[in-house]
């Protein structure tokens, strides 16, 4: 994914910030990715043991390989939409503005962005033990743009993300107050 597609940046905007969704919060998928991956060994292991003729038939041996592709592909390809929708989630911030690109599944997005000055309030959410032991949370962020509400969600250090955003919109409010009382020649 080219950022230069999605971001189409002004002559002195800089990206600040990407935020990612914390790492942490892909483990439970990793593990339940790999017991996915060991429950038909297990199975096979059992079926071996009370059926041991099931597995030598010249009918049921090649249906058992079929299924077990079948299911083995099914799990890895879950797999990869669900990264895929952890790693393309995505927070830009600039000097002038925030993007939220949100991947909603394999195939589509939504991009979301709102300029710094109209940030109204921004909340940051840690809920929880794992978060709290691992500092990621939640940021809720209100605007007065058209999309009232921003939710970004298991973002590492929240409250540090947080009073940066409200750090950078407060210099662009100064910067578009300062641009709006000049008058223009």
């Amino acid at each position: 994914m080219l950022l230069s597609t999605y971001i189409h940046q002004k002559s002195y905007e800089h990206i600040v910030y990407k935020v990612r969704r914390d790492l942490i919060t892909l483990l439970p998928a990793i593990f339940g990715f790999i017991l996915l991956l060991a429950a038909p060994f297990g199975a096979y292991f059992l079926f071996s043991k009370i059926f041991p003729s099931l597995l030598t038939n010249s009918i049921t041996l090649p249906l058992t390989i079929l299924f077990a592709s079948i299911y083995f592909l099914s799990v890895g390809l879950f797999f990869y939409t669900y990264f895929v929708n952890f790693y393309l989630d995505l927070l830009i911030i600039t000097n002038d503005r925030l993007l939220h690109i949100n991947q909603i599944g394999m195939f589509a997005r939504s991009i979301s962005e709102v300029d710094l000055y109209k940030i109204q309030d921004i909340t940051s959410k840690i809920d929880g033990f794992f978060p709290a032991l691992f500092k990621y949370g939640d940021l809720l962020i209100q605007t007065a743009g058209t999309q009232e509400k921003f939710m970004i969600y298991n973002v590492p250090d929240p409250e540090g993300l947080r009073q940066i955003i409200l750090d950078l919109a407060e210099e662009d409010r100064k910067f578009h107050s300062l641009n709006s009382t000049q008058p223009t020649p």
